[in-house]
C-alpha cells in the first residue's frame, strides 16, 4: 500500500480500519471527497490467507435497484432487488469468491440515498463483506447508517472543496430501443423506475427483469440481444424487430422466449431443469411438473406423467426413450418410453435406484447402458453394463453433470467449486478444467451435434458459457436474472430457464 499522502486526509484513519479484523463491517466517511476513489485505485493489501477484493460502486444518481445490480455484479451473484440480494449473500454457497470490501462514494447524490442506506446497513451484517460509505452528518441517510454498529471516519480538515456535480446528459426516450440500449443503463434504470405506470410498449418490464445483465452489459448490440430475449409477446410489435437488428453484431439469434405473460404460445412456467429429447425439450417446474415443448418453437406438446412428487431437480432422457428423474431427496424415479425396457437396462436402474437410496444424487444423467450420478461430496459414478466407475471430480458437491453419446462416450460434470470437467469412465479424468469461475456452477448440459460435442454451463454468477468441444466457438450469454438450467438442442442450439423465461437462442455463424 502507498504512504498516505497529506492531502488525503481520513486516509490513515480508514486504512487502519480495513487492517482492524475486530472494527465494525461498516464504515462511514465523512468530509473526504476523492478518498474512496483514491483507496479503489490502491488495490487490495497483499498477503494475508485470505483475498480481499475492493469494488468501487459510485451512487451519483443512482436508485436503491441499480445498486443492487452493481453490487451484485462485483461480488459473483444474481439479485433481483435489495431484499433479495440480501437473501442470497445469506444463503446461497459462494464457491471460491473473494472476501469484498465495498466502496461507495457520494451518498447524498444518490437519487434514492435513503433506500440504499437501507441496503447497506443489511449488507454489512454479511461476513464476506465489509462497507465504507461515504455520507453526510446530518442526512436522513446517516441517520439510518448510524443505527447499526459503525466506525466514523471523518475526515473534516480537509481544505479541498467538494468538485461541482457533472452536467447531465438528455434524459433517453424510455420508449425508444435504439435511444435506451445506447443510454448510460443506471439512468435508464431510474428512468423507469421514475414512471411505473407507463410500460413503454413493453420495454419498461423487460429492462427491469434483464437489468443487472443490461447494466454489465459492454455494448449496444450486448442489450439489445438481453433486452429481445426478455421481451413479452404483449411488447409492441415493432420492438422486436428493432432489437433484433441493432443486436445483429452479436453473436447469438433469439429463436424464441417465453416470457410470463405470453399466450401464443404459452409461458411454461418457472424452469427447475431442462433436458432435451430430440426435438422436444423437457421443462421441470418448482411443483415438479414436466412440460414438453417443440425445440424448434416452444409450442406445447403436453405433459409428462410421472411418479414424482415434489420438486425435480434433474432429468436424463435415455436413447430407449425412457426419461429418468431426480427428485429433491436426490432419489431415482423412471418413466418408461413407449416401447418396453430391455430387461438389463430395467435390472440397471433398479440396482441405481436402490444405491441412491442410500445415498442420495445431487446430479444425474443417461446415455446408452449406462446412468451417471454426481454426489455431495465431489464424485462421480458411471453406472454401466459393465461395471462401476468413479472419479473424485470436485472439491465439495456435484451440482450437473452430462453424458455425451459419442465414439468414446464421456461425461462433463460441474460443481461448487465453480470447475467444469471431463471424463472418460474408465481412464484418469482431465488433470485441467473444462472451464471454471469463481462462482457455483449451477446448471450443465452437454450433447452430440452435428457440429460437434457442445457444452452449455451456467454458473451463479448469471453467466452462461457454451462451448465447442472440438472447435474454438466460445460464446456468452447473461440473461439478468439468476439462471436455472441450460440445454444444448440436438442442433447446437443453446437453451436458457429462468424463473420468468425460457429463451432459445441459435448461433448466428453456426460451425
Amino acid at each position: 500500500m502507498p504512504s498516505v499522502r497529506a492531502e488525503l486526509p481520513g486516509a490513515s484513519a480508514l486504512l487502519g480500519w480495513l487492517t482492524d479484523p475486530e472494527a465494525p463491517r461498516l464504515c462511514l466517511v465523512t468530509e473526504a471527497p476523492g478518498l474512496l476513489d483514491w483507496l479503489a485505485a490502491q488495490g487490495p493489501r497483499a498477503g494475508g490467507r485470505r483475498r480481499t477484493a475492493r469494488a468501487l460502486v459510485p451512487l451519483t444518481g443512482q436508485t436503491a435497484l441499480g445498486t443492487t445490480w452493481a453490487t451484485a455484479a462485483h461480488l459473483g451473484v444474481v439479485a433481483t432487488s435489495p431484499a433479495d440480494l440480501v437473501r442470497v449473500l445469506a444463503t446461497t454457497e459462494t464457491g471460491r469468491t473473494p472476501r469484498t470490501v465495498l466502496l461507495l462514494p457520494s451518498l447524498h447524490a444518490a437519487a434514492e440515498p435513503t433506500r440504499i442506506a437501507e441496503l447497506l446497513r443489511d449488507l454489512a451484517t454479511q461476513g464476506r463483506i465489509r462497507v465504507v460509505v461515504e455520507t453526510r452528518e446530518g442526512t436522513p441517510e446517516h441517520t439510518i447508517l448510524t443505527e447499526a454498529r459503525v466506525t466514523v471516519v471523518d475526515a473534516a480538515q480537509a481544505t479541498e472543496p467538494e468538485p461541482p456535480p457533472a452536467t447531465e446528459a438528455a434524459p433517453p426516450d424510455l420508449s425508444d430501443p435504439l435511444a435506451v440500449i445506447a443510454a448510460d443503463p443506471y439512468r435508464v434504470t431510474a428512468g423507469y423506475l421514475a414512471d411505473p405506470e407507463d410500460r413503454h410498449g413493453g420495454l419498461r418490464p423487460a429492462w427491469l427483469r434483464a437489468g443487472q445483465a443490461l447494466c454489465a452489459a459492454r455494448t449496444p448490440a450486448d442489450r439489445a440481444l438481453a433486452l429481445l430475449a426478455a421481451l413479452g409477446d404483449g411488447a409492441d410489435p415493432r420492438l422486436g424487430p428493432a432489437l433484433a437488428a441493432a443486436a445483429e453484431p452479436a453473436p447469438w439469434r433469439v429463436r424464441w422466449s417465453r416470457v410470463a405473460g405470453d399466450v401464443a404460445p404459452p409461458w411454461p412456467g418457472p424452469v427447475a431443469a431442462l433436458a432435451v429429447q430430440g426435438g422436444t425439450v423437457l421443462a421441470a417446474d418448482l411443483a415438479g411438473t414436466v412440460r414438453l415443448l417443440g425445440a424448434a418453437d416452444a409450442r406445447p406438446l403436453g405433459r409428462l406423467d410421472h411418479p414424482v412428487t415434489g420438486r425435480v431437480t434433474a432429468l436424463a432422457p435415455a436413447p430407449d426413450g425412457t426419461v429418468l428423474l431426480l427428485d429433491e431427496r436426490g432419489r431415482l424415479h423412471a418413466v418408461p418410453g413407449r416401447n418396453p425396457r430391455p430387461p438389463y437396462l430395467q435390472r440397471l436402474t433398479e440396482a441405481v435406484s436402490a444405491t441412491l437410496t442410500r445415498h442420495p444424487g445431487t446430479a444425474l444423467a443417461a446415455i446408452s447402458g449406462s446412468v451417471v450420478v454426481g454426489d455431495r461430496l465431489g464424485s462421480v459414478h458411471a453406472f454401466g453394463l459393465t461395471g462401476l466407475h468413479q472419479a473424485a471430480l470436485h472439491s465439495g458437491r456435484v451440482t450437473a453433470v452430462a453424458a455425451v453419446e459419442s465414439e468414446t462416450p464421456f461425461v462433463c460434470s460441474g460443481g461448487i467449486d465453480g470447475t467444469v470437467r471431463r471424463w472418460t469412465p474408465g481412464k484418469d479424468p482431465d488433470p485441467t478444467p473444462l472451464a471454471e469461475r469463481a462462482s457455483p456452477v449451477v446448471s450443465l448440459h452437454a450433447a452430440e451435434t452435428p457440429y460437434g460435442p457442445f457444452v452449455a454451463v451456467a454458473w451463479a454468477d448469471g453467466a452462461v458459457e457454451f462451448r465447442g468441444l472440438e472447435t474454438a466457438d466460445h460464446l456468452t450469454f447473461r440473461p439478468g436474472p439468476p439462471v436455472r438450467a441450460v440445454a444444448v438442442t440436438q442442433d447446437a442450439a443453446l437453451l436458457t430457464g429462468l424463473d420468468e423465461s425460457v429463451i432459445r437462442l441459435d448461433r448466428t455463424t453456426p460451425t
